[in-house]
């Protein structure tokens, strides 16, 4: 379970890897519900017989879909902020794709406090460097910067920030 912290500790915690998730399996399964809700249905995540064929040896997640995964790494391992009405996600400076996630693998996610700045009276902009590690591997499935906003009631604005 995540901890719990204050709009006021935030800071502190710029340049800190803050939380890392619980393993996810990518099936089959997964990778199909992803491609029929995105119309992709390319051959090296949907046929496992002629994905063997290349140089996979096998089908593979769609990079998107290991993107989409950071949210409930997120969910899992971020600490929670106390003042937080809601989290919106703002989007990405940079995403880089480095290996493929193969069906069947493990992939957990490593956050690191890049930025945390006040925004107006009731918002915190949150820029995490994320990378999402697979099993056994040497290299992740994805590096990217992402933003976020953090949104808090204004009366709740940690004093002299």
């Amino acid at each position: 379970m995540p901890r719990e912290i204050s709009l006021s500790e935030v800071s502190a915690l710029i340049g800190e890897e803050i939380g890392v998730s619980k393993w996810i399996t990518v099936d089959q399964t997964m990778i199909d519900a992803f491609a029929s809700a995105t119309d992709d249905h390319q051959f090296i995540h949907v046929d496992p017989a002629r994905a063997a064929e290349t140089p996979f040896g096998g089908t593979i997640a769609h990079g998107f879909l290991t993107l989409s995964l950071l949210s409930t790494m997120n969910y899992d391992c971020l600490p929670k902020i106390r003042e937080q009405t809601m989290g919106i996600n703002y989007g990405f400076d940079k995403v880089r794709f480095m290996t493929p996630v193969k069906c069947g693998k493990r992939i957990r996610g490593h956050f690191v406090l890049a930025e945390a700045r006040f925004r107006g009276a009731g918002m915190m902009m949150a820029t995490y460097d994320v990378s999402i590690e697979i099993e056994g591997e040497r290299k992740p499935a994805l590096t990217a910067n992402w933003i976020t906003i953090i949104q808090f009631d204004p009366k709740d604005r940690p004093e002299g920030v």
